[in-house]
């Protein structure tokens, strides 16, 4: 069908990698010094100082560009520091020094990807075999810090579990960074021995190895929930001036995923005297702040809370910890009153921040008070995020930005100002710099979003129902199809992705890889439904923990099948006979997890990677969100378990080489559906991982080709095929 042609073409040019040329002037990426920035708008680079409220080039571009032989529309590099009278950048497999004097540049060799380098620059360490060691960058001379790792007792990396190993050779990369923190001063750089010993070992078989030949097995060790024995962290110092080596008195961490490293679970004080470092018993449900000593490696604790499920230190797990230790003590948050706020130990404990609503990051913080975001101060939308202050002594809470939009923000290295980038799901961002009394500095962007507009998409609609209890209110967005008529009728699908460590909608305008996805199927002709139901983070304790040992109901989907109902009761487009369900990982478990918990809502589906067992998903996951390991628990969520009960149209996809959601989470299911003699479709990805990089085009056709043939009931257009999709950093911004 010629039209079907036309909105696969479309949906192409909405998929997440186009965005940047549909939406210009979305978002601005600062890079911080002494209270100026720079940032890259449309190939050219700005430099901002907010003190005097300008906003002008980094840099003669045009000088530039023809001073290394390159087009001034096109410059080869997306990253610059500006340095001594001097831009610098990596081009070419060199790294460039331009005086910005006499635009003369001076060629020498970058450090390497998997160089880890000082404040000051001047060295860099990395690891060589199971050790860790430095280079200074001005001689090149090199040296080892440790002589004593092995396999399995290596310092500065990540668990096997964490380690995107087979991302990293399909897009041809080597070795990570190593897992490191340097001392402000760049004297000491803070690092980890990992003991992995006793982990028992997961596998993954290469069916079809590059260059042919015989299957490869990929062993490696993988934490699983009731383990008994799971990765662990000694915390070390090393001083980079005399090679001395301090190691934590402490009990070594716990490492059930990434290093608390990696998690920003770990930080040096401002002056570099002290280590801090957030501590989680295996439960979860008891969370310390330590600080260690770097000379003598002496560690104590400062602050300890214990509850009745986890406690955690932010609800959005890839989330920075909502503390912070400053002179008058330790800025703490806490969900001890049912609402995420905040509280000083000092010479006594004070709640701060009280309310019915959540404080989200501390944006800073000195002796006059503290400015954070906070969402739940918004009366028509309880996730937009307000910046706010209030007094060390609890007293004089204001909120700085009070226009009733999203305020994502990113502070000053000097704590002077913050850039706001100030949106709503329907309302394109604007971008400034602001001072902490909310005045307006500098602006920086106007989204102009007339490409977007120009493909037939449309604002997604932000809605509230209520949840299957009939009580507490829901918020999501309704994608509407492109060719909306009022009078017509659209089959509906449900984009999920049910959480507990993150949302599935961002209250902001951009939304996200999940939305990307969403919006795409959009212009193949469905209405696409995304929701938070209860369970998921960013409100109450309450609102979050309804998800604690019930990970079986896959966030809430009663509460999914309510807000369809009650929104095809105003919207009588929506076709309720016609209902699909996709998505990736946890979306992909809640996938399943519909169709066989509510066969006569949901009639097709697409379940990517999900990890739809969790006894043998990560021990974090479960441990974390399930509650400590209970075999009858544990099997309610099975997904297997119910196999029986399948009645609608399933695609089963999966990466072999997926070493986060292991392919047997998806066999174990296959057999189960099989033993049901139940029919579906699968596809395993050969030498894909949990992202399907490099095959993500192929994924995304075989999904948009399930859901057109059985809920539209048409045939996909013959012979299209997606252009492969170009890995960027951005592709993984979720």
């Amino acid at each position: 069908m010629e039209h079907m042609i036309d909105r696969y073409r479309t949906a192409e040019r909405l998929l997440g990698h186009h965005r940047s040329g549909l939406v210009r002037g979305g978002k601005v990426k600062p890079a911080w010094r002494e209270g100026r920035f720079w940032y890259r708008s449309e190939g050219r680079f700005l430099l901002v100082d907010p003190r005097t409220g300008t906003k002008e080039p980094a840099f003669d571009h045009p000088r530039l560009a023809a001073a290394i032989g390159a087009d001034p529309g096109a410059l080869p590099f997306a990253h610059i520091t500006l340095d001594d009278g001097a831009v610098v950048f990596d081009a070419n497999g060199a790294r460039w020094r331009c005086s910005l004097d006499t635009y003369a540049c001076t060629r020498s060799e970058p450090p390497g990807p998997a160089d880890a380098v000082s404040p000051d620059a001047r060295r860099a360490v990395f690891v060589r075999g199971h050790d860790l060691w430095l280079r200074d960058l001005e001689t090149g001379q090199e040296s080892a810090l440790t002589g004593d790792g092995t396999e399995d007792q290596a310092y500065a990396v990540n668990p096997d579990s964490a380690s995107p190993r087979t991302l990293m050779r399909n897009l041809g990369m080597g070795a990570p960074p190593p897992v490191v923190l340097w001392s402000p001063d760049s004297r000491k750089v803070l690092a980890h021995r990992l003991d992995q010993r006793g982990v028992e070992l997961m596998h993954l078989l290469e069916s079809a190895p590059p260059g042919g030949g015989r299957p490869v097995l990929h062993s490696y060790r993988y934490a699983v929930a009731g383990d008994e024995v799971v990765p662990r962290a000694e915390l070390v110092v090393f001083d980079v001036e005399t090679g001395t080596a301090v190691p934590s008195k402490g009990d070594p961490l716990l490492v059930p995923y990434l290093s608390p490293i990696t998690l920003r679970r770990v930080w040096w004080a401002e002056d570099g005297s002290a280590v801090h470092y957030l501590e989680h018993t295996r439960d979860m449900r008891t969370l310390r702040l330590c600080v260690l000593d770097p000379e003598t490696g002496e560690t104590r604790t400062l602050v300890e809370e214990s509850g009745p499920t986890r406690v955690e230190a932010t609800q959005q797990f890839a989330d920075r910890p909502i503390v912070k230790v400053i002179p008058e003590g330790v800025l703490w948050y806490s969900q001890r009153d049912g609402w995420g706020h905040l509280y000083l130990y000092g010479e006594r404990t004070v709640q701060l921040t009280r309310g019915e609503w959540a404080v989200q990051e501390i944006l800073h913080a000195d002796s006059s008070g503290v400015c954070f975001t906070a969402s739940g101060l918004v009366a028509d939308d309880p996730y937009r995020r307000q910046v706010c202050r209030v007094g060390l002594d609890g007293t004089g809470f204001a909120r700085i930005t009070d226009d009733d939009l999203d305020h994502s923000v990113s502070v000053a290295d000097d704590g002077s100002c913050f850039v706001d980038s100030a949106s709503a799901v329907d309302v394109p961002p604007v971008i400034t710099v602001r001072g902490w009394d909310g005045r307006v500095l500098v602006e920086l962007e106007r989204a102009d979003v007339s490409g977007l507009l120009a493909t037939g998409w449309r604002p997604p609609e932000r809605v509230r129902v209520k949840a299957a209890d009939g009580v507490t209110d829901l918020y999501g967005v309704l994608h509407p199809p492109h060719d909306l008529d009022p009078a017509g009728s659209y089959p509906v699908i449900d984009h999920p992705y049910p959480g507990p460590q993150t949302n599935r909608v961002r209250p902001g305008f951009d939304p996200g890889l999940y939305g990307y996805d969403a919006e795409a199927v959009a212009a193949l002709g469905f209405a696409v439904l995304a929701l938070d139901g209860r369970g998921t983070p960013g409100r109450s304790k309450a609102f979050h923990d309804a998800s604690y040992g019930a990970l079986e109901t896959a966030g809430h989907l009663d509460d999914h099948v309510a807000a369809l109902r009650q929104l095809a009761a105003t919207r009588p487009w929506l076709d309720l006979d016609r209902v699909g369900i996709f998505g990736r990982s946890g979306g992909g478990y809640a996938t399943v997890r519909a169709m066989l918990r509510h066969p006569d809502v949901y009639k097709v589906g697409v379940a990517e990677c999900g990890n739809h067992d969790q006894r043998l998903y990560h021990a974090l996951w479960g441990e974390s969100y399930e509650g400590p390991f209970d075999p009858e628990l544990y099997a309610r969520s099975a997904n297997g378990e119910l196999a029986d009960r399948l009645e609608g149209r399933l695609l089963l996809v999966h990466g072999e080489l997926d070493d986060n959601v292991t392919p047997h989470l998806t066999m174990r299911l296959v057999e189960r559906l099989i033993a049901a003699d139940k029919d579906f479709d699968l596809l395993i990805v050969p030498g894909a991982e949990h992202a399907f990089v490099g095959y993500e085009h192929y994924v995304t056709r075989r999904r948009w080709d399930h859901l057109v043939r059985h809920l539209l009931r048409v045939e996909p257009p013959a012979g299209f095929r997606l252009a492969p999709i170009p890995f960027t950093p951005e592709l993984f911004d979720v």
